[in-house]
């Protein structure tokens, strides 16, 4: 009896794909070991030459390129510079979508790096220098590798994925334009193609090289940007009663935001961040001007706290100028809704990643007030995003230039440690869902 289900085991172990037979992290540590240069490569090119949101022309042009030369038919031109190829194993199996983005910010350069971005543009009417102080030059070429290693085994592979190489997620560099992500789905990027899962990842300053962040559950914040118009009554700054100051109207409503955050909401149950980020009024010292403005960003958890906070908010902004004799117009914009790790999708990804890292190396990240559009996809269907340590080792990454710095260094390891994390998460995952 014995001998003979020991037999039935082998029996079963020789029907399952090679792939999964040999040790999972082994097979793709050889994929990632056998494209590290390339990864590096893509990474300082794009480094050296970045474009800001709903500009990637040059990046896409490689994205598109190389994807053909993979065999894939990439579309191009979604959302203005996107672009999404799909990938059809040989055996049935689950669709999956996974996800970069492609953009860099409006920053200039302090790394010293060799391939340092020397770039400059226009952004929203005013010069700046252009740099991947994001880590989006990782993503594409983490997910470009992703392409080429699921491709060398195409015959093989079981279902379908969907690479989508986003535009704009810090945003367009043209006011009120959208966002790439919720661009791109408007646009029909999902019409004939309908995935069980997406995935992404973000290259994180806040860990260590070699670790990965990962949370069930909300991950990153709601990012909500609004704007504050008041309307006072000009007069000569001597004679301050002829007039209505919106100035003080102003100072007067963001200070009575920040006793609502701290008084009417239960932040020790979900976390809220109201920021002022532009205060803009006046032209000259001794006039009292007419309007302010005031713009920032509201950072949320939970859409019914969201909605919350957002009626407390215009509430306090019209009494504070009804009392004062002017009006106040609140405007709030949702770029990116909040991103919730699906919790299933969540368990069942973990092991995948501590394949790779290791268990004491994958670490519960607690909520992060960034926000990513992302979410867009995983609201269509389940989603898991998690973040990869990019800070060398030697640096403590709490004193790290954190993502968005002018003086963000990466750690070229974060390359291979990405590629390797998002390719066993995706090849697990479309085993696992293989009919046959």
């Amino acid at each position: 009896m014995r001998q003979r289900s020991v037999g039935m085991l082998v029996a079963v172990l020789m029907m399952v794909p090679a792939w999964v037979r040999a040790q999972p992290a082994a097979e793709v540590r050889q994929a990632v070991q056998a494209a590290t240069p390339q990864l590096q490569a893509w990474r300082r090119d794009l480094h050296q030459h970045p474009e800001l949101g709903g500009q990637e022309r040059r990046t896409a042009d490689i994205v598109a390129r190389h994807l053909r030369a993979l065999g894939l038919q990439p579309r191009t031109g979604i959302a203005g510079t996107g672009v999404a190829a799909v990938l059809k194993g040989g055996r049935p199996g689950p669709k999956i979508l996974i996800r970069a983005d492609m953009d860099a910010l409006p920053v200039r350069e302090e790394t010293g790096l060799p391939f340092a971005s020397q770039v400059t543009a226009t952004y929203r009417g005013q010069p700046v220098g252009v740099m991947h102080a994001c880590g989006h030059d990782a993503h594409v070429a983490i997910l470009l590798g992703v392409a080429q290693a699921l491709a060398a085994r195409r015959d093989s592979l079981p279902g379908e994925v969907m690479f989508v190489f986003q535009p704009a997620e810090e945003g367009p560099a043209v006011p009120g334009a959208p966002f790439g992500a919720k661009l791109m789905l408007d646009e029909g990027l999902l019409r004939d193609f309908t995935p069980e899962a997406a995935f992404g990842l973000h290259v994180w300053a806040g860990l260590q090289v070699g670790q990965i962040g990962s949370r069930s559950g909300p991950l990153l914040a709601s990012a909500d940007e609004w704007s504050l118009t008041v309307t006072g009554r000009q007069t000569h700054g001597s004679r301050p009663w002829d007039g209505v100051d919106p100035i003080t109207v102003g100072a007067q409503v963001l200070l009575g935001t920040q006793s609502m955050i701290a008084r009417q909401v239960n932040i020790a149950q979900t976390p809220v961040v109201l920021t002022a980020g532009q205060f803009n009024s006046g032209v000259r010292f001794n006039i009292i001007p007419e309007q302010a403005t005031l713009v920032g960003t509201l950072r949320t958890f939970d859409a019914q706290v969201r909605e919350d906070v957002i009626a407390r908010f215009e509430r306090i902004a019209t009494d504070y100028a009804h009392a004062a004799g002017a009006t106040a117009a609140l405007t709030v914009v949702n770029n990116a809704p909040a991103t919730i790790n699906d919790p299933v999708l969540s368990q069942r990804v973990r092991p995948s990643l501590e394949k790779v890292a290791g268990a004491g190396q994958v670490v519960e990240m607690p909520l992060q007030t960034i926000a990513e559009d992302f979410s867009q996809f995983a609201n269509r269907v389940p989603g898991f995003y998690f973040l990869v340590g990019s800070t060398g080792a030697g640096i403590d990454p709490a004193q790290a230039p954190a993502n968005h710095s002018p003086r963000f260094l990466l750690d070229e390891a974060a390359l291979a440690n990405g590629m390797a994390a998002m390719l066993q998460v995706t090849t697990d995952y479309l085993e696992a869902g293989a009919t046959r």
